[in-house]
């Protein structure tokens, strides 16, 4: 069979599987069954599969993913999340326009504690929205922050996307994590600079109100209270592996005694919170490494079959420059990110696109936080980005999809200015791997 045959098959079949609304695990499950009778045959198409299953999933470097489900859920349901929120605000006094800036500052650093895009917009949909409302901001003030600092965690260490895009392209998982740090900060300066626009340019948006004056020393206080512990956990997510300590999985582990030192510490630690934790982190978990283990199958059909190989070599044959290739890649997965969640693009493209830019010469450290950042930016893209429905369901009656997804349009010609400045400058990406 030709390659585009067997590409076609293969990848159409997840996608009609997936539009007919069957669970992205199940699809690529079906879609390695079928295409292993077509192209192994007999029974020995699913001894295959069989065979792999226990080797695919039991990776050391998929380690890391349950931990940092595992952490994002305990600084969640403890209310750790709310302390730092209510000390930042504290911070902040009479600034205009201080909640959004408060969601840009808050968001980052739950970024760092979680992992998780979709918890991150949730959180601070639920926390923020209700009160910007209240306060008389504009729709537009009170829904973009919040819709672009929610997609920093796909981007920030831990991110549980960039392990699995990590595990599943072959990267260095500890390098790969810790090259999102310096874009995801750059990103939130950024967005920072794009609300001071907006507030001079439209001041009514964000109303002057009286806010009870808190001295320094009340702040400071707060500060070293609330906030200077996070800086532990980080410290033991990140630091450890910047340093040559601890591998990402010890890293993550150490991130998870972290958290709950700090329940234990301000007395936050109760048996609901750790059953609700282990619940989430047990239904999220078990789903991840379901899919990953069809997709990794699927991987191994799309090489088995010469789809993989076909393709990669009539793209190469075209004499097209990194450059072109890269316009169209990031095109691609916008346009996916439309339709479906980033897990099932990350799943369909990594085995077509990461040997297209291995072949190509570009460094796959910078193509992954690239795609990452183009996984980001597709949840927030009309009409079916996840994170636009995530902040539809908190948001209060009266935002329609329409004005979630104005409000999220300046964050994501933000996204659009990284892009370009990583193009210019790969440095920014490489330079802490480049360290270890």
């Amino acid at each position: 069979m030709e390659w585009y045959y067997a590409l076609t098959l293969l990848v159409g079949m997840v996608i009609f599987l997936m539009a007919c609304a069957v669970p992205v695990g199940f699809a690529f499950m079906a879609t390695n069954l079928i295409g292993g009778l077509v192209f192994i045959g007999g029974t020995s198409a699913f001894l295959q599969v069989v065979d792999n299953s226990s080797a695919l999933i039991t990776r050391f470097q998929l380690a890391p993913v349950p931990f940092f489900i595992f952490m994002g859920s305990l600084f969640f349901y403890s209310g750790l999340a709310i302390r730092v929120f209510d000390t930042l605000d504290k911070f902040l006094g009479r600034i205009p326009g201080r909640l959004c800036y408060l969601t840009v500052a808050g968001g980052t650093i739950f970024s760092t504690l979680t992992g998780s895009s979709m918890a991150n917009t949730a959180m601070l949909g639920s926390l923020m929205v209700p009160e910007m409302q209240r306060r008389g901001y504009h729709w537009r003030m009170s829904l973009g922050p919040i819709l672009g600092t929610g997609g920093l965690a796909m981007i920030i260490p831990p991110s549980t996307l960039g392990v699995l895009l990590a595990s599943l392209a072959g990267i260095d998982v500890g390098r790969f994590l810790i090259a999102g740090i310096v874009p995801g900060l750059l990103l939130a300066v950024l967005f920072t600079l794009l609300i001071t626009a907006q507030i001079r340019l439209n001041p009514d948006a964000t109303p002057n109100y009286v806010v009870e004056p808190v001295s320094f020393s009340t702040a400071m206080k707060l500060a070293v209270i609330n906030i200077l512990p996070m800086s532990f956990v980080v410290f033991m997510v990140i630091g450890l592996i910047i340093l040559g300590i601890a591998t990402p999985t010890e890293s993550a582990a150490f991130g998870v005694l972290g958290v709950l030192i700090l329940t234990f510490a301000f007395r936050l630690f109760s048996f609901d919170v750790m059953k609700k934790s282990m619940l989430s982190t047990i239904k999220v978990g078990g789903m991840v490494f379901f899919i990953i283990l069809n997709s990794s199958i699927f991987s191994q059909l799309l090489a088995y079959s010469g789809a993989s190989a076909g393709m990669l070599q009539f793209t190469t044959s075209l004499g097209a420059s990194p450059t072109s290739v890269l316009i169209l890649i990031f095109l691609c997965l916008l346009i996916l990110g439309m339709f479906m969640d980033p897990v099932s693009i990350m799943l369909i493209t990594i085995p077509i696109f990461f040997p297209l830019i291995h072949a190509l010469g570009i460094n796959p450290i910078w193509f992954g936080i690239f795609m990452l950042i183009a996984l980001e930016m597709s949840q927030t893209t009309p009409p079916f980005g996840l994170l636009l429905f995530v902040m539809l369901g908190v948001a209060p009656p009266g935002i329609t999809l329409k004005k979630v997804a104005s409000a999220a349009a300046p964050f994501l010609a933000c996204d659009l200015v990284l892009i370009g400045i990583m193009a210019l400058v790969p440095g920014i990406v490489l330079y802490l791997p480049g360290l270890m």
